[in-house]
Formats: C-alpha cells, sequence, structure tokens
C-alpha cells in the first residue's frame, strides 16, 4: 500500500510537471480545455493549478491557467531541475572525464550541473567551491570531496548566494577548471535575466585556468536584460543534438569549439 502510495505521487507531480510545460508552450490555456487535453477531470485540473501556482510557477486566473515569462520560470529551481533531464544527464557525461582528483573546480548554480554530482562523490581530494547552495548540500557527504560554500545574499529562487562577498572571495580563487551553463543564448552571445549571477559568472571566468560551458537546447534562441560576453570565452562549449543548427554555426562563427552530444532516449 505504501509503494502504491509513493508510485501515485510520483505520477501525479509527473503529471502537473507536463501541465506547466503545456501551459508554458501556449502562454495561457482555458482550465476546461487543459482537463479534456490531459483525460483528468476538471476537479483535479484545477488540483494540479492550485499546487502549481502555489510554488508561483504559474497563476491561475478565472477559468485559465497563465505562463510566467519563460525566462521567469527559468528562476524557479523547481522547474528548472526537472526540465531537459536526458540532456543534461548527456551533458554531464561529457565531461566526467575532464574533471581530475586533485583539483580545484568552480561550480556555479545552474541545475544543469547537478547530475554531475555522483561521479563527483566518487572522485579523491577533489576541492569544489560553488555558489549554489542545493550542490554543496549535494556533495556534502562524500568524503573525497572538500566543498567551499560561497556565501552572500542568498536568492530563494535561484537557492544560491551572489553579491560582493562571493565575487571577492572568487577573486582570491585559482581553479583548475569551471563548469558554467546559460540562461539564454542568442546567435552565441549569453544572456541572464539577474545582473548579480552575470557578475558572478564573469568572476568565475576570471578565477579559472578552463573553463566549459554546458548548455541543453531548450536555452537557445533566447535573451535575457543583461548580455555578458560570449561562448567564445569558454574552452569548450557542450550542447545536444537538439541545438538548432543555426546556433551551433553561429558559435563555431565566433571561434568556439563546439561539442554536441545524444541523450538518451528515457526507458519507458
Amino acid at each position: 500500500m505504501t509503494a502504491r502510495t509513493r508510485l501515485s505521487q510520483a505520477a501525479v507531480e509527473e503529471r502537473r510537471q507536463a501541465v506547466l510545460r503545456y501551459v508554458a508552450e501556449h502562454g495561457e490555456t482555458r482550465i476546461d480545455d487543459l482537463a479534456r487535453h490531459f483525460g483528468v477531470s476538471l476537479m483535479t485540473m484545477h488540483r494540479d493549478l492550485d499546487d502549481l501556482a502555489g510554488r508561483h510557477l504559474l497563476r491561475k486566473e478565472r477559468g485559465r491557467a497563465v505562463a510566467f515569462p519563460a525566462l521567469t520560470m527559468e528562476t524557479a529551481t523547481r522547474f528548472r531541475e526537472n526540465s531537459a533531464l536526458a540532456a543534461k544527464n548527456a551533458l554531464c557525461a561529457a565531461v566526467v572525464g575532464r574533471i581530475r582528483p586533485g583539483s580545484t573546480v568552480l561550480m556555479e548554480d545552474s541545475t544543469t550541473l547537478f547530475p554531475l554530482v555522483p561521479a563527483l562523490a566518487r572522485l579523491e581530494q577533489l576541492h569544489v567551491v560553488t555558489n549554489s547552495v542545493g550542490l554543496a548540500q549535494r556533495l556534502g557527504s562524500a568524503p573525497g570531496v572538500n566543498v567551499t560554500l560561497l556565501g552572500g545574499h542568498y536568492r530563494a529562487d535561484f537557492n544560491s548566494c551572489t553579491g560582493p562577498t562571493v565575487t571577492r572571495t572568487l577573486s582570491r580563487i585559482r581553479a583548475d577548471l569551471a563548469l558554467m551553463s546559460a540562461t539564454a543564448v542568442l546567435d552565441g552571445r549569453l544572456f541572464h535575466p539577474v545582473s548579480d549571477y552575470v557578475e558572478v559568472k564573469l568572476a568565475m571566468l576570471a578565477s579559472a585556468e578552463q573553463a566549459l560551458l554546458l548548455v541543453d537546447h531548450s536555452k537557445f534562441g533566447k535573451t535575457a536584460t543583461y548580455a555578458y560576453g560570449t561562448v567564445a570565452d569558454y574552452h569548450s562549449v557542450i550542447t545536444d543534438t537538439g541545438t538548432p543548427e543555426g546556433e551551433l554555426t553561429a558559435m563555431r562563427d565566433l571561434g568556439a569549439t563546439v561539442e554536441t552530444v545524444e541523450p538518451e532516449e528515457p526507458a519507458l
């Protein structure tokens, strides 16, 4: 009975994530249309939308579900962790072999890097420096990993820290490798909706001997408020095969080394 209950809860959350993606793609949708599309009762759909609205992932209005702007959703950690998982897994698998035992690695707050945790936990004498509370929590119990959490102004929407304390600390660190991602990429230019995070990204780039940019296909063709450089600032860009060919060409035209990986199909 307990196992059946857990399975049911997982299925409900999976459906709610599918509802969220559907509303995000359409901008706004009538609630009765959503119920028909997902084959559930109107009451069940109202419960799903109440849950998503309570997590600030969409707005529920009279008879309609309304998406937040795409980049607002990008800042919601719970949504980001569950999006493009197959692509994120493939990106992380492609860089595991480049992380050496005994090295110092900078890792920003992107959930794209979360699938790296099991592989990093098996390494010896690894020093990870991060502004991500989530990554620090996941790596903190690994016996061979020393974790430095960059403290500063805590932002719950990203579950991480920013501000002068973070950037000052980074200026005193020399790392072997920085692992980073991007919220939005257009024609090889990088964008983020929050200026404080731009400063953290630039500080990490300046503090690392080498930087790798891991970006899945869903981030391309978008912009945000603050531009902060191009993909050519990184030693290599790793993306997946779903990235538009025009974006791949634009990055290579800027002189960037671009690698593409094939996400595995989820098991049925």
